[in-house]
């Protein structure tokens, strides 16, 4: 147990030859929303905006005390930049695999990370071909392969979070909720509190389209999801790693949750509109908990992972924000082909509906011509009455707001 604490502070001691410690902050705007003590453990303020950057140093720094070697990693996103820079710090050479569909921006990030210590290969439309890739590669030049979370001394390197939120919060928090996607944060807090705060409560959260943890904690043995939604792309992961799962596979059911990606986008908004934070879709997650969570009175401490957020991503965000408040819906409006019908249809809006998009076929050879329409309002007790007027003036719609497979098309 003396071996963990120490081995943790040691840890964190020699990062701040890295990086000074992320601030714990309290939140007045959480806390006062919540009427609970809202603390925020800002890695989105790390120096590559990511507490990836942890995980990649212990583990490099743990290889070079006894060899030298190439490292070698792939990722699309947070880890790679936090591999860069570390390879750079540590003057050693890294070889960055990332998929070719990888936003230019966070290439090019990466490479300003790395420097002249990396190499950065784009391969594969997909990250399981970049992967594949990448650990073909690092077999052949006999480098050493960094796992984003697979990896005891990755997770050992994300423990030093615990580490120095317990060092700057008055008191131990009641409850710690954090991200899970690979789980190696998770259970490098987890193992740390254990030892060093014991009565500290966990509540993990997961993507609803990348909710690895739930189901393999289901099915009691790691599962492989068929499917995973990427808009979460920094905790969305279809196999938990098996090294984290063997420290989180006994986490209780009603202490993990999956939460849409739509509603998130919310939080994202709410973080940015209000509290001037910029935070990625992960880094998201804990504080968007908070609403399915009791916590009034309570001492919280939410793990914001990450803000490496591209803002050209801001208006999905928006939309789908809406989309989950339910005041953003759209509808196929069949109207007849008659002078005046357009304007009949305006005149059943209310006040508060504003028409966002609108797209209509007219076809001479038919009676009706069909109308893509977007329509935001400021309460969604608005759409039912609106419904009803347009069914009482005889037009006839399809919502089509929650339908994925025709959103991918006309949305």
């Amino acid at each position: 147990m003396t071996n963990a604490l120490t081995q943790a502070r040691e840890t964190t001691a020699a990062m701040r030859a890295l990086f000074p410690a992320t601030p714990c902050q309290r939140n007045d705007h959480l806390s006062a929303k919540y009427g609970a003590e809202i603390w925020l453990k800002r890695e989105d303020l790390s120096p590559v905006r990511s507490y990836k950057i942890r995980g990649a140093f212990n583990a490099m720094r743990k290889v070079l005390a006894s060899q030298t070697p190439a490292f070698v990693c792939a990722s699309a996103g947070n880890h790679a930049q936090g591999v860069a820079y570390c390879c750079r710090h540590f003057g050693v050479r890294g070889v960055i695999y990332m998929p070719v569909t990888t936003p230019q921006q966070k290439v090019e990030k990466t490479r300003i990370f790395g420097g002249d210590a990396i190499e950065i290969r784009l391969v594969g439309d997909y990250f399981d071909q970049t992967l594949a890739a990448a650990q073909t590669y690092c077999a052949q030049a006999g480098a050493h392969f960094l796992s984003p979370f697979d990896d005891p001394d990755v997770i050992g390197g994300q423990a030093a979070v615990g580490v120095e939120l317990l060092d700057q919060m008055p008191t131990a928090p009641d409850l710690i909720v954090s991200p899970v996607g690979g789980g190696g944060l998770s259970a490098g807090l987890i193992s740390y509190m254990v030892v060093a705060a014991p009565n500290v409560g966990f509540h993990l959260v997961e993507p609803l389209g990348g909710a690895s943890l739930t189901a393999s904690l289901a099915a009691n043995e790691l599962v492989t999801l068929d499917s995973v939604d990427s808009f979460v792309d920094g905790a969305a992961v279809a196999r938990i790693g098996a090294h984290p799962f063997e420290t989180l596979q006994h986490h209780p059911a009603d202490q993990l949750h999956t939460i849409s990606e739509d509603r998130l986008c919310g939080t994202i908004l709410e973080m940015l509109n209000i509290e001037g934070i910029v935070l990625e879709p992960a880094g998201s997650l804990s504080v968007d908990a908070l609403k399915d969570l009791d916590v009034a009175g309570k001492t919280i401490c939410c793990i914001t992972t990450g803000g490496n957020f591209d803002f050209e991503r801001l208006p999905e965000v928006r939309e789908r924000a809406a989309r989950a408040a339910g005041t953003q819906k759209y509808f196929i409006l069949r109207l007849p082909q008659r002078p005046g019908a357009l304007k009949d249809f305006l005149n059943l809006l209310g006040p508060q509906d504003n028409i966002t998009r609108f797209e209509y076929l007219k076809k001479s050879a038919r009676n009706f011509g069909s109308v893509l329409i977007g329509i935001e309002t400021t309460d969604p007790a608005n759409f039912p009455k609106l419904a009803e007027h347009i069914t009482a003036a005889g037009m006839s719609f399809t919502d089509i707001t929650n339908d994925d497979v025709i959103a991918q098309f006309v949305v």
